[in-house]
């Protein structure tokens, strides 16, 4: 493994860092924020004009054909303005999920419009039991004239309000072991049976949904991949995701430091700055040694799954675990450390903090991939 960038991936961060300092301000964020769409038309179209929408997807389907550490480096600039709208939904979690699973035809007809900022799309996986796991899944596709009926109910679904088709996880089989009887499926919005509902959360640059699946009628041709395989392909989905999270999550917490240091150099407290006394100093130590932690693990994670080593799935819930921990720490620290300004709506330390604690629970926290890890380790 390479420890440094390439100067490739070194001019995609500093493009991407003009870009979103300019593009995307805290007064953008926070405009959003109060609106359901959590974008622009204009904004999303400068994403697809960047080329980044269809970063990682291969040249045949109208994208870059780039690798995941570069989209990687990507999202940990994303995080660190903590920008909101559905990215990360369509192009790590629907798109992919449809590059992963999708036939020839179905990535012919869906990731160019992803890649030209045309379409979005959104991953309906999680249900109200709240389990990260195939057993988990509990919302019925049952063959119909020639179809499936899809039924159950979807919840925390990301961005499900705005996209175009949603990537709809179901069980197909029962009674087999949980890995082998679920599906993908390609529903439209607006699709008869199907119901979207906006859910209020505290964290408001990320839009969740719920989705009511009333026995929804779709065409065989809607089967994203074989019949009780969507398993293994969604798994490869959510490892990537979990790992672009982490890139969001290192960028995050690295600006709250910056945040941090730079205010307690300006702070005078007592006739010094705060920054001169010993209590700051070794808190923004501690806060650079989680930082520099987590964009390690997590870089190794990215990694991994672009060469699908055998580690991968250890080397992303090692990552996930700490980089939970780690921004959450971070941003108390950062408010912590600015006092009184850091409570306040003006400020901006909010934003990563509450992104902090979404990120956190998102594909399962700290103690969901420990446990992980001790499984993967068998003990």
């Amino acid at each position: 493994m390479d420890f440094g960038f390439s100067p490739e991936q070194e001019m995609l961060r500093a493009t991407a860092r003009k870009f979103l300092e300019n593009e995307c301000t805290s007064s953008y964020v926070r405009d959003r924020m109060i609106e359901p769409g959590g974008t622009t038309d204009e904004f999303w179209a400068k994403l697809a004009e960047q080329g980044w929408l269809g970063l990682i997807y291969p040249e045949e389907y109208g994208g870059s054909g780039l690798n995941f550490v570069d989209l990687t480096v990507l999202m940990e600039e994303m995080g660190r303005v903590v920008m909101p709208g559905p990215f990360f939904s369509t192009v790590l979690l629907g798109g992919l999920a449809i590059l992963e699973a999708g036939s020839t035809e179905q990535k012919k007809q869906w990731l160019p419009k992803v890649a030209t900022g045309q379409t979005k799309v959104a991953l309906a996986w999680t249900e109200p039991n709240a389990r990260w796991d195939a057993a988990g899944v509990t919302a019925a596709a049952k063959p119909a004239n020639g179809g499936f009926v899809l039924s159950g109910t979807k919840l925390f679904v990301l961005d499900a309000h705005i996209a175009d088709v949603l990537v709809v996880v179901a069980r197909t089989t029962e009674g087999q072991q949980p890995e082998r009887g679920v599906s993908l499926f390609l529903v439209p919005q607006g699709a008869a049976g199907l119901e979207v509902k906006l859910l209020p959360t505290m964290d408001q640059t990320r839009k969740l949904c719920e989705v009511a699946l009333h026995d929804v009628r779709v065409p065989a041709s809607a089967l994203l991949g074989p019949k009780d395989g969507g398993w293994p392909p969604l798994g490869r989905v959510i490892e990537r995701a979990t790992v672009g999270l982490c890139a969001e999550m290192c960028g995050g917490a690295q600006k709250v430091l910056d945040l941090t240091v730079e205010y307690a150099k300006i702070r005078i407290a007592f006739g010094k700055p705060i920054g001169a006394y010993q209590g700051v100093k070794h808190k923004a130590a501690d806060m650079l040694v989680d930082v520099e932690n987590a964009k390690s693990l997590t870089y190794y994670a990215a990694w991994s799954v672009d060469e699908n080593v055998p580690e991968a799935a250890l080397a992303v819930s090692m990552a996930k675990a700490y980089a939970s921990d780690a921004y959450r720490k971070v941003a108390g620290a950062g408010i912590q450390l600015h006092g009184g300004i850091g409570f306040t709506w003006e400020h901006d330390l909010h934003l990563y903090f509450k992104r902090a604690k979404s990120s956190e629970l998102t594909f399962g926290d700290a103690t969901y991939h420990r446990e992980r890890v001790a499984q993967l380790i068998n003990l």
